[in-house]
């Protein structure tokens, strides 16, 4: 029975609540003067205030949600948007190189295509979740290396260093990968000799640093950010505001970009 009449009472139109407590309120208006010293016309006028002053409060937070509500779809929208530009930036660069490579050593594309398909199932299906483990994202790094080890014909000194306590924390999907890359496209990619990249990933008190350096050709520094790194940034400031640190430092023909998250 009770149900049945909240449901009823549910079902009445807000122009019906709204324009009674309007005339409500003109009737003790006109009438203040004629019983404005009535105990009961009092209380009915404060009851009446009372009411009003609630619901006018009630309406003015549910505003005040709605807008945040609006704000955090609209950050998640920017962020999967911003998550799903990594895929091709990164692919289409491997594609390229993949293309001067067939003619050369068909066997050996074969080989990276292979490998370029793992990474490319992984960004697709695990690059659109809102988070992954660390532990994925470091098979994800691994693989990566292990796909640019098989590409070069030119030894490249590289050192992947892995100091973790806890493998299942949560982060952003394919939040390394271009700091990794870039290290391979302006570094790697440029030097004939001597090329080296150095990773260290600590990740100790709810705390993950991700730190690269590598070397590079000082003659053909560029000095224009990449979509990549600007992609990067925006992301960690809709995920992680006030709790990241991202810098970047040059020091002569060495690069080194550093992450911080505090999760």
């Amino acid at each position: 029975m009770i149900s049945k009449m909240r449901g009823q009472l549910v079902s009445i139109p807000n122009w019906i609540y709204w324009f009674f407590l309007i005339g409500f309120g003109l009737c003790i208006v006109i009438f203040n003067d004629l019983f404005g010293e009535s105990e009961v016309f009092g209380f009915v006028a404060f009851f009446y205030f009372l009411t009003v002053f609630f619901l006018f409060f009630r309406w003015f937070f549910r505003q005040i949600k709605i807008i945040i509500s609006l704000k955090q779809e609209k950050a998640k929208t920017e962020l999967l948007h911003l998550q799903s530009q990594v895929n091709p930036h990164f692919f289409f660069n491997m594609l390229n190189n993949l293309y001067g490579l067939v003619d050369k050593d068909a066997e050996k594309a074969k080989n990276l295509i292979l490998k370029l398909s793992d990474l490319m199932r992984y960004s697709i299906y695990e690059g659109e979740k809102e988070t992954v483990t660390l532990k994925e994202e470091i098979t994800y790094l691994e693989n990566y290396i292990a796909l640019h080890k098989l590409r070069y014909h030119k030894k490249i000194d590289i050192h992947f260093h892995v100091d973790v306590d806890e493998k299942t924390y949560k982060i952003l999907p394919l939040l390394f990968i271009i700091l990794l890359e870039n290290a391979f496209k302006h570094g790697v990619e440029n030097l004939t000799k001597d090329a080296f990249v150095s990773i260290n990933l600590i990740a100790k008190n709810n705390t993950i640093t991700f730190e690269i350096k590598n070397n590079f050709d000082v003659e053909i520094q560029s000095e224009k950010q990449g979509i990549g790194l600007k992609n990067l940034k925006r992301r960690l400031a809709l995920k992680y505001p006030q709790k990241h640190s991202f810098k970047t430092t040059i020091k002569e023909n060495m690069y080194t970009s550093k992450l911080e998250l505090k999760l």
